[in-house]
């Protein structure tokens, strides 16, 4: 009788207890809580633990607050954590390859930034899994504008400015317009402009508002930069160390990320522009002696960035262009 009530007493506690997941990771994001790409990895950990209850929690860490976003790729090829988001510009010093979406002007509009995607991904998708990386899904950005405290009529106006620079191919641009490019994460915007750090920048709309730019910049262009791309991976042997139907649903949840998060980004655009604007920004057209200028720099980054990135690179940018032609 002893035996049976025991019996019956442990079945009812492991009957009583929550489930606990099998499998815990750890993930790392640069961007607020607020911003479209991080609500977009917390739908897509949500799809995933709804998939696949009690096999895998994810314990997500935003806004930069457990590594800044230069540390993240490392982070998740060495294992210190198994799921990672990033910009793969900020990891063209690294590779040239994972720049090419910030040469400016290449892409500026979202039928060419759609074109581009197709052309250089399997390329980079091929890099990052040697590297011990899988990506699961990639998200542009909104168009990138450039701010200012004061208006610019001509890129000799941003001559002698103190430039943030989030990527190589921006430091250099900076250097090109005859600025100092200045590496301030997205967390320290507000920071940096409200001490001197920086005094102009390209960034997002979006960007923007997560950084209440209206409080340290007047001006903001949309000059159709670039539509540069965010990346997921997680660590490839921490993946396949899941079981197959986990695996299966972290790949459906990537899908469903890749169309969630293009839509977000495009809304993005309309909405933290709109927002801008509401809180006092000025957003006039860029003028013409602007735009040239830049382009100019563009070309010439192009030039250079094909040098560093020899026939591979050639290669990507023919078939971008040939996609366009279609």
């Amino acid at each position: 009788m002893h035996r049976l009530v025991t019996a019956a007493f442990a079945a009812f506690i492991a009957m009583a207890a929550p489930a606990v997941a099998q499998t815990r990771w750890v993930m790392a994001t640069a961007y607020p809580d607020a911003n479209f790409h991080t609500q977009t990895v917390r739908a897509f950990l949500a799809d995933i633990e709804a998939a696949a209850p009690g096999k895998l929690a994810v314990q997500l860490h935003s806004n930069a607050s457990l590594m800044p976003l230069t540390q993240i790729k490392r982070g998740v090829q060495t294992g210190q954590i198994q799921l990672g988001e990033f910009l793969l510009g900020a990891y063209g010093n690294e590779d040239p390859i994972y720049e090419v979406d910030f040469i400016p002007f290449l892409a500026s509009n979202w039928m060419e930034g759609r074109a581009l995607g197709q052309a250089i991904e399997p390329a980079i998708l091929a890099r990052l899994e040697r590297q011990g990386l899988t990506a699961l899904y990639m998200v542009p950005w909104p168009s990138q504008a450039l701010y200012s405290r004061t208006e610019l009529r001509s890129v000799d106006d941003l001559r002698g400015s103190r430039f943030r620079a989030q990527t190589p191919i921006i430091a250099r641009m900076a250097e090109l317009l005859g600025a100092t490019p200045v590496l301030v994460q997205a967390a320290d915007i507000p920071q940096a402009f409200a001490t001197g750090i920086v005094n102009a920048m390209v960034t997002s709309a979006q960007t923007g508002v997560d950084s209440s730019a209206w409080d340290y910049s007047k001006y903001f262009y949309n000059i159709g930069f670039t539509l540069t791309r965010n990346v997921v991976v997680v660590n490839t042997r921490a993946l396949r160390s899941l079981d197959a139907a986990t695996q299966a649903a972290i790949t459906a949840a990537a899908e469903r990320a890749t169309a969630r998060g293009l839509e977000a980004s495009q809304a993005s655009e309309r909405e933290m522009t709109a927002r801008l604007q509401a809180h006092g920004m000025q957003a006039p057209a860029p003028s013409e002696a602007l735009m040239s200028g830049l382009r100019a720099i563009g070309a010439k980054q192009e030039e250079e960035w094909l040098a560093k990135a020899g026939p591979d690179g050639r290669a990507m940018l023919d078939r971008y262009r040939a996609l366009l032609r279609q």
